[in-house]
């Protein structure tokens, strides 16, 4: 079998992407567990995990234009924020609430992901507030004549929520260029999907006249073909998409969290093996593509860059007292605050 023969270059990937897109869901992965450790060694005071979900956020980034578009991504999406640009100390400086952390200059929680260079929206706690905007940055692009989408991602539970449904009933009315993604993991904190909604996520687009659809979360490439299917959609000028990707949060919801509390550990082991960090590096040995050797140098090289990031991290400055009102106010043609 050649390499064309292979799903992901009949999508238009090569074989580097590919393998480019699971050295990222490997670095989103080990993140997350070093952040889970260093919380508890007491060294960062608080992590919303997103174990599980990595391979739906890298590879959605991978479909996007990482050049053009703007992206508003919800506190799990370490995956995304890095495949779209964002570095793992860049990251651990936010973790570590430090004056150098491009999020918010360690004002703000981890998971606040923020970058002008890289177009990515700072979003604010109450959840799915990033809905409207993104639905705003969509309009911008469609008044402008630019063709440019807006990306926004959040949890299930959240599209119970008005911001969702408002969002959802303008870009329908106005055929925006706007992505919504879902992130389904079963879990809004401690309530299971079966107490949430009655139905699917994705039918509610029906409801705001654009489609809606729902993928495997854990498979890199089906959420890929989705996303890239949905932007070129979005770039034509036929309207938005939402795209419920259904996975599985493998961690407790944060740090704070006791998981077995409102599951079972049998639940949580069963979906390990659907993990698709797994399902893709199988896929990358099948192709021919990767064997274990190979891992363990990548496993072995993403675990020294985390350590350096870490340390950096840790031994950068806080934010002074003096700098809490820096980039909170404008400064008015006098020089005072406004």
């Amino acid at each position: 079998m050649t390499s064309k023969q292979y799903k992901h270059n009949e999508l238009g990937l090569s074989d580097g992407q590919v393998i480019d897109m699971y050295k990222y869901m490997l670095l989103a992965r080990k993140f997350d567990e070093r952040c889970m450790l260093l919380q508890r060694a007491g060294k960062i005071n608080f992590h919303v995990s997103g174990i599980g979900q990595e391979t739906a956020q890298v590879a959605a980034a991978f479909a996007l234009d990482r050049e053009k578009d703007y992206f508003l991504p919800y506190y799990r999406d370490y995956g995304f924020v890095m495949a779209v640009g964002m570095t793992p100390r860049e990251l651990m400086l936010s973790a570590f609430a430090k004056a150098e952390d491009p999020n918010s200059g360690g004002r703000q929680m981890p998971g606040h992901f923020g970058s002008k260079r890289l177009r990515i929206v700072t979003g604010s706690s109450p959840v799915t507030t990033q809905v409207p905007h993104a639905v705003g940055f969509a309009l911008a692009a469609k008044m402008q004549k630019k063709d440019f989408v807006s990306f926004v991602t959040f949890g299930e539970g959240s599209s119970n929520q008005g911001d969702f449904h408002e969002g959802s009933n303008f870009a329908g009315v106005h055929k925006l260029p706007v992505i919504i993604m879902v992130e389904n993991n079963q879990y809004a904190i401690s309530v299971p999907v079966h107490k949430q909604l009655s139905g699917k996520v994705s039918d509610r687009a029906l409801g705001y006249g654009f489609p809606g659809i729902r993928v495997d979360g854990n498979d890199a490439l089906a959420v890929y073909a989705a996303v890239k299917e949905a932007r070129e959609r979005a770039v034509a000028g036929e309207g938005p998409t939402l795209i419920e990707a259904m996975m599985y949060r493998l961690s407790p919801h944060s740090t704070s969290d006791n998981d077995l509390a409102y599951r079972t550990k049998e639940e949580v082991e069963e979906n390990w093996k659907k993990d698709g960090l797994a399902k893709m590096k199988q896929y990358l040995i099948d192709c021919g593509l990767w064997d274990e050797e190979r891992d363990a140098d990548l496993a072995a090289q993403l675990s020294m860059e985390l350590k350096e990031a870490t340390e950096y991290a840790d031994n950068a400055p806080f934010p002074k007292p003096e700098d809490t009102l820096l980039h909170v106010y404008a400064d008015d043609e006098s020089g005072g605050k406004q």
